[in-house]
């Protein structure tokens, strides 16, 4: 006992030495709970063992300020400290290595193979290897705190860990799969048969031997050639085997049990992301990256290692992979790339509120990392030197050839090993995987105690200075630089500083206003005059309100020379103060010119674009490339451009990754916005992008989705056992089936699935397979109807769905068949002609095509037209400006006589009429091309379709007109006459196809 007083004393005076009554009382309270605990024997043990000096206390006290996690670990694991101490020499799980001393490089290998080689059972393995981390962290934190390790011995040692961990966990579920399936071969050139072993790619930090305190592990799997097992009880691929063992790996690293995790394993950086196979051949490796291959995956691939598995074979992987990373040219498009995937993370950071991320954040570690892989895929094809994983050599060498001043080279290096040192602090607080800087007192005291400084304050000027440094070289490597408008400040109008500053009187500012030709003088005056005394301008904080005397000015400068001035005007407003209350949006304009003269073109040709830019201000960043905003991505760019966003955001976190899908979205729309309004996009394109940005939203939100109920229920099973993937379809209808999304448009969609709806799934909690695929479907439409602070993704129909609002969500394709050919009305089948798969199963696509091509084939023709008519009467007398939809003087562009309905309505009447004698009517769900082929068929004549395609693209550009300019879609006054030619066409048309030819 006497032990323990003395080392209480010590500890209390260590403690009471501090600077800071905050820090003292956090360091008391968690020492109080050591000497509570029943770890305090072996504390002591450790403290007075043979190896400590007087220094160790305080060593301690350091740890316990900056460390709740090793407080805990110490708490509830006492023989880490007997083996810490290198008193316990029983533990099968010591280091052998006390506090205060380095390991062998190959320490944990053995150690880590010998807890391997024991374990007989997942349970007794996931146990050992979570408590082996635990010693190893405990060890880790105290010597990077303390001193007694570098920054990149730490990193190693961390990396080294990993390493042990990946490649023994992996042999051994290996060696348990064996006996079932059999051990894996592939045949050589000569007919022989050869066993194979999986590889291990570490990418990021891990591949670089940089792993940091909590950081997720970034993994690839892949093995040599393709194959078949032997000499199991059954015999399938070596795909399928390799991808057993990888999903067994995963799990034993990666689950959350009563004792932790290993490492979170994230696997998005293989080859299509998370909608990839899990494992993969060389062959089909290398096909992917020379064919698909992106810039980013370039970067990634930099700091890739074979980490684990056949190191026979990675040499030979390596040396496939080398060219697709480095060229054997001078290749300086990278900076291009490098640039848009730097505005990418930066505009996450800027929606997250990410400033304040040492990481992600200007001046962050990110930008240190490209700044030195920029390099390496400009001239390392050519200098071998740089084909580097080490960041540390990379800014060497550059520095060594002169690309890199003497000056940058020091202040990127110091930056760095301040940064990742802050970053552990950070980590070791919780053990959580985070780089954002602490909010609240006491933590920042915390890591200002660890980084060694007094305060906050002091920790937070030179953290900085740091960051200031690693941003001004970050700029001057990627700014591009705008030869039209320069960098200096624009020549204003004398008054406009006047005008804002209230520095004249209101005769004065009108006149301001005419001489610089605003068509409204008195009303931009009142409009300016509103907003300076709004209570939000009064209420600005200093920072806030310099920016918008910055900005006010410049603004009126560039609306002078637009096409209505005041109009314009007014719509900017409506932003500027939507960001009062962050004006960092409004900085963003002033820093980029080009983004300015880019708003006020849009809000002066659509008012719906500046209201959509004031409800989600973030998507301004969009303004800045003018080449993007008005070319919009074809399908297969936007998916590449979600896949690419969506992998820098944890899967776990549904928020984030809401958000990021709603930021896509009105990006993507304001583009083709954008592009139509400005004649860079006709309507019938427009439509398309618009459908493409739905599709792939869509795409997206099912396959997280399924990820979060296969993490829940397991997989849905059938006869054949687990179903790797997703059972199911998106059928689109209306506009979205038809190919004609507009802007706000709601997406009319059903369900329908493939799978056994007697089977279950085989997850640890396990539901039916009807079930799972009913919540499934109930957490799609949460994903994309739930209001966040950006809006939702899109409103939801589905009433369409048998049964409609009765009916289940989700139907099986039997019962959706039999409900269409038994129980279904015309009017559905009328849907039916507007429907196509959007999302989902391939497989299964095409066998819904098949029973939507049946059922429309087989519709009765006796009492089709009267029913048909009739439908279009109720909706006349509901939706249309009068009842018989015609009204003196008002034309409803959509519902109204001779409108957009009528030529839908011929169309889909003559699908169900000839299908089943001319098959080829039913390929298409969209009007224009149904329209075509019945010409094609002379089922109509050639003037009479023409006049109806041209009436109804001549309606839907009207009525794309109408919603960008904020307005309903029906005409009146002079606006009718000039569509009246073509309603009376259409009318025509009606009476002939749908009347007198009956």
């Amino acid at each position: 006992m006497t032990g323990i007083t003395d080392l209480d004393s010590r500890i209390r005076s260590d403690i009471e030495a501090l600077n800071s009554v905050e820090l003292r009382d956090h360091a008391l309270q968690q020492w109080q709970i050591l000497l509570d605990s029943s770890s305090i024997d072996a504390l002591n043990g450790l403290l007075t063992s043979a190896v400590c000096g007087d220094h160790v206390t305080k060593e301690l006290v350091r740890v316990i300020i900056g460390s709740d996690y090793v407080v805990d670990c110490m708490v509830r694991y006492p023989s880490i400290l007997k083996a810490l101490s290198g008193a316990d020499s029983e533990a099968s799980n010591v280091t052998g290595f006390h506090l205060w001393a380095s390991v062998p490089e190959d320490y944990y290998d053995q150690q880590i193979k010998a807890l391997v080689d024991i374990s007989e059972s997942e349970e007794q393995l996931s146990k050992s290897l979570r408590l082996a981390r635990h010693q190893m962290m405990v060890r880790v934190i105290w010597r990077d705190f303390n001193g007694l390790a570098d920054l990149f011995e730490t990193t190693r040692e961390l990396s080294r860990f990993a390493d042990a961990c990946v490649e023994h966990t992996m042999n051994w579920h290996t060696q348990a799969l064996m006996p079932i399936w059999g051990e894996p071969h592939a045949k050589d050139y000569e007919g022989n048969w050869h066993p194979q072993r999986m590889l291990v790619l570490g990418m990021g930090k891990l591949g670089a031997d940089e792993l940091n305190l909590s950081s997720d592990i970034d993994l690839i799997f892949v093995y040599p050639e393709s194959g078949w097992t032997k000499n199991g009880k059954r015999e399938i691929s070596n795909q399928e085997f390799f991808t057993k063992v990888g999903q067994k790996l995963i799990q034993t690293l990666d689950a959350v049990t009563s004792e932790g995790f290993v490492f979170r394993v994230d696997m998005r950086l293989r080859p299509y992301g998370d909608s990839g196979p899990l494992v993969m051949s060389f062959n089909a490796l290398e096909s992917y990256y020379q064919s698909q291959g992106r810039e980013w995956e370039r970067y990634a691939m930099i700091k890739a290692r074979v980490m684990a598995g056949n190191q026979e074979k990675a040499q030979e992987l390596m040396t496939m992979l080398r060219p697709f990373v480095y060229r054997k040219y001078i290749d300086f498009s990278v900076i291009e790339a490098l640039r848009g995937l730097k505005d990418m993370i930066n505009r996450e950071v800027r929606r997250k509120g990410m400033e304040h991320n040492i990481k992600l954040g200007r001046g962050g570690i990110r930008e240190i990392e490209f700044i030195a892989q920029v390099f390496q895929l400009i001239h390392g094809g050519l200098d071998v030197r740089l084909q580097n994983r080490s960041l540390m050599s990379v800014l060497l060498q550059l520095r060594e050839g002169g690309i890199l001043t003497e000056e940058a080279y020091a202040n990127l290096v110091s930056a760095y090993h301040f940064l990742r040192d802050t970053e552990h602090a950070l980590q070791a607080l919780q053990d959580r995987q985070t780089q954002l800087l602490p909010d609240d007192t006491l933590h920042q005291l915390r890591v200002a105690h660890v980084m060694g400084y007094g305060s906050w304050d002091a920790f937070s000027d030179d953290l900085v200075a740091h960051r200031k440094n690693v941003e001004a070289e970050f700029v001057d490597l990627i700014q591009p630089v705008d030869e039209e408008s320069g960098t200096s400040e624009p020549a204003f109008c004398d008054g406009w500083r006047s005008v804002w500053l209230d520095e004249m009187e209101d005769n004065e500012a009108i006149a301001v206003f005419e001489e610089q030709c605003f068509d409204d003088a008195s009303a931009a005056w009142k409009l300016i005059k509103d907003l300076k005394q709004s209570k939000k301008v009064r209420t600005l904080q200093r920072e806030g309100q310099e920016r918008l005397n910055q900005f006010i000015p410049n603004l009126l400068q560039q609306l002078a020379c637009s096409k209505r001035p005041t109009e314009t005007l007014s719509r900017v407003l409506i932003l500027v103060e939507a960001v009062l209350r962050r004006t960092a949006y409004l900085v963003l304009l002033l820093e980029n010119p080009v983004a300015l003269t880019q708003l006020i073109k849009l809000c002066d040709a659509s008012p719906w674009i500046a209201n959509q830019l004031a409800k989600t201000p973030v998507i301004l960043d969009e303004l800045i490339n003018v080449s993007s905003l008005y070319s919009p991505p074809n399908k297969s760019e936007l998916e590449d451009e979600l896949r690419q966003y969506m992998l820098r955001i944890p899967e776990d976190d549904l928020e984030a990754l809401m958000e990021a899908l709603r930021y896509f979205k009105n990006a993507h729309v304001l583009r083709v916005a954008a592009a139509e309004v400005t004649g860079a996009l006709p309507l019938m394109k427009a439509s398309d992008y618009l459908t493409y940005i739905a599709e792939v939203i869509l795409e997206a939100v099912v396959d997280m989705s399924w990820h979060q109920m296969v993490e829940r229920y397991g997989y849905p099973t059938d006869d054949h056992g687990p179903v790797a993937r997703p059972q199911l379809i998106v059928v689109g209808y209306g506009k979205l089936g038809g190919i004609e999304l507009s802007y706000g448009s709601d997406l009319d969609i059903v369900f329908i699935h493939d799978a056994s709806v007697a089977k279950y799934t085989n997850g640890d909690k396990q539901v039916d397979n009807q079930t799972f695929y009913t919540r499934m479907v109930q957490r799609i439409v949460h994903i994309m109807t739930t209001m966040m602070p950006s809006g939702d993704l899109y409103e939801v129909d589905m009433r369409l769905r048998p049964e409609g609002n009765s009916g289940m969500l989700v139907a099986s394709l039997k019962a959706f068949n039999d409900y269409q050919h038994k129980n279904a009305w015309t009017w559905e089948h009328q849907a039916l002609v507007r429907a196509r798969v959007v999302a989902g199963s391939a497989e299964l696509a095409g066998k819904f095509e098949l029973v939507r091509k049946d059922v429309l084939s087989q519709v009765p023709a006796e009492g089709l037209n009267e029913s048909v008519v009739s439908m279009r009467k109720k909706m006349m007398a509901s939706l249309a400006s009068a009842e018989d939809g015609n009204k003196d003087g008002v034309f409803h562009l959509k519902h109204d006589a001779g409108g957009m309905v009528d030529i839908e309505f011929i169309s889909q009447y003559a699908v169900l009429k000839f299908a089943k004698e001319y098959p080829g009517i039913l390929t298409w769900s969209d009007n224009i091309r149904i329209l075509e082929t019945m010409e094609r068929l002379g089922l109509l004549g050639e003037v009479e379709v023409n006049q109806l395609i041209d009436a109804y693209k001549a309606f839907r550009i009207e009525g794309h007109r109408k919603i960008l300019d904020n307005q309903k879609v029906v005409l009146s006054g002079d606006e009718v006459s000039e569509y009246q030619d073509y309603r009376q066409k259409v009318i025509k048309i009606w009476q002939h196809f749908m009347v007198d030819s009956v």
